[in-house]
């Protein structure tokens, strides 16, 4: 288990601000990103003030993994879901790996 509270980025206000601002992530918590096409993804770190693992996947399987650094970080790649989590909470996933969400 990745994690265990999930928020959803659903509209284009949330998806814009990502974690941006926060201090701090609860080691349970996972920023999803829903799109309804493949395409490639952004994922910047200005003004996020906390190191993350981003996940690109596409049809439920991971594509890669990356351990982002607050404020420099970048990095792009595929997805139709990206997942923005505590760095370190990726750590065991890798590409191929299937991501699902349950209720």
């Amino acid at each position: 288990m990745v994690a265990t509270t999930v928020e959803f980025a659903d509209s284009l206000i949330d998806q814009t601000r990502g974690l941006m601002f926060r201090r701090s992530l609860p080691d349970d918590y996972a920023l999803a990103f829903r799109f309804d096409t493949v395409k490639t993804r952004d994922v910047h770190m200005l003004f996020v003030f906390v190191p993350i693992d981003a996940v690109w996947v596409v049809d439920g399987v991971v594509q890669r993994v990356e351990r982002l650094r607050p404020w420099r970080g970048f990095a792009r790649e595929e997805c139709d879901l990206l997942v923005e989590l505590p760095a370190g909470a990726g750590a065991d996933v890798t590409a191929g790996d299937r991501l699902v969400f349950e209720e």
